[in-house]
């Protein structure tokens, strides 16, 4: 009877601690809970209210209508899974709020204040960072809009961000890294160990398989390089001896070379909780870094620069380290620029180098003396 008179409803039961079995009732389309009973006002509003949402999702001149043309569309599906996972997930945080704005709305300049607003609560409740990123998103989608002639403009193109993240000259000293090892699980320290002797993302880390090992080096193709539909480029990555004595130590039971402890797919999510909990263990979830105030924690991209970092210190120059990590030459430069000043042991060289060279024995040998006074001219000393 239920059935008949609201249409996609469906209950769930539970028996309360008073023996007495209580029915919850949902709206299947959207998933929205509805208040009350069935007949009840409560019920009737909260039923009305799951049906005009529905109604707005499947509306073309809204703005889910927007999200839906963007998310079907060519450019959309050049993004990497990833990252095409990412954006319809935020555009699916913003449609109970904005999901039934009619298009024209989002033509007119006051739209900006009202996801400005929306922004702010979210940063309250989810953090700055999640709350720009959710921006982020929809002006992109806003942005094909205006490109395609969905819309007029994109009245929040070049917000101001809330969140500030300046990892420069953050990276994994020794010590740091010592610390990690002796607590993490055994999954997290052969992650690390890739990342430090690659210098590559978690992402591209977590996905590589067995098949791109051929015993002395690692080929692969970053997934941040594959853009607009181009296909990566190649990059081949020599194993040093210490990657290749983990390698070739390890069971390898599944296609990916790193796992679960029961060989499943190491998940983003997953990962970066296990990866938080080791850190905090190991301390260096709150470090002190020379020439930096406030303590800071390590992430596992900070190993990225890290790497390029330690590349330079063996004395590989920016050419040979874009070869290792993927990078450009530029990108290169300016890691190296920001994150040398980190650690001294390139200028511990330099220092070796100068009292070491030929070149220099002159200078090594200068020390103070006493100044011999000039004799006086056209004077007779008695």
């Amino acid at each position: 009877m239920v059935r008949a008179e609201y249409p996609g409803v469906f209950a769930t039961y539970k028996t309360l601690k008073g023996g007495t079995r209580k029915a919850y009732w949902y709206h299947r389309a959207t998933g929205v809970r509805l208040e009350g009973e069935p007949g009840e006002r409560a019920f009737i509003l909260s039923y009305a209210e799951a049906e005009r949402t529905l109604k707005a999702r499947h509306s073309g001149d809204t703005f889910n209508g927007l999200a839906r043309e963007f998310t079907a569309s060519p450019e959309f599906e050049k993004l990497s899974a990833s990252t095409q996972r990412e954006y319809k997930r935020m555009l699916a945080k913003a449609e109970p709020v904005f999901g039934d704005l009619p298009r024209e709305a989002l033509n007119e300049p006051a739209v900006r204040r009202d996801f400005l607003d929306w922004r702010a609560k979210v940063a309250r409740t989810s953090g700055e960072r999640e709350a720009d990123n959710r921006l982020s998103v929809i002006s992109a989608m806003l942005t094909w809009g205006q490109e395609n002639g969905r819309i007029e403009a994109n009245h929040i193109r070049g917000f101001k961000r809330l969140y500030h993240a300046d990892r420069a000259e953050i990276v994994w000293l020794p010590e740091h890294i010592d610390a990690f090892m002796r607590v993490a699980p055994i999954e997290l320290q052969r992650a690390l160990i890739i990342a430090l002797h690659t210098g590559q993302r978690q992402a591209d880390i977590l996905r590589l398989p067995w098949s791109a090992y051929d015993g002395s080096a690692i080929t692969l193709r970053q997934g941040k390089s594959a853009r607009n539909g181009r296909v990566a480029p190649l990059v081949t990555i020599p194993c040093t001896q210490a990657l290749r004595r983990m390698l070739d130590g390890m069971e390898r039971r599944s296609p990916l070379i790193l796992t679960t402890k029961t060989g499943r797919a190491l998940q983003k999510r997953y990962f970066a909780r296990l990866w938080e909990e080791a850190a905090t263990e190991a301390g260096v979830g709150s470090i002190t870094l020379p020439g930096i105030a406030e303590p800071v924690a390590l992430h596992f991209h900070d190993l990225r620069g890290t790497a390029v970092t330690m590349l330079s210190e063996a004395g590989c120059s920016p050419q040979q380290i874009a070869t290792i990590t993927g990078h450009s030459l530029k990108t290169v430069t300016v890691i190296l620029d920001r994150y040398l000043a980190r650690t001294r042991a390139l200028a511990d060289q330099a220092i070796f180098n100068w009292e070491n060279s030929p070149r220099t024995e002159f200078a090594n040998r200068l020390q103070t003396a006493t100044p011999t006074p000039k004799a006086s001219k056209g004077k007779t000393h008695v």
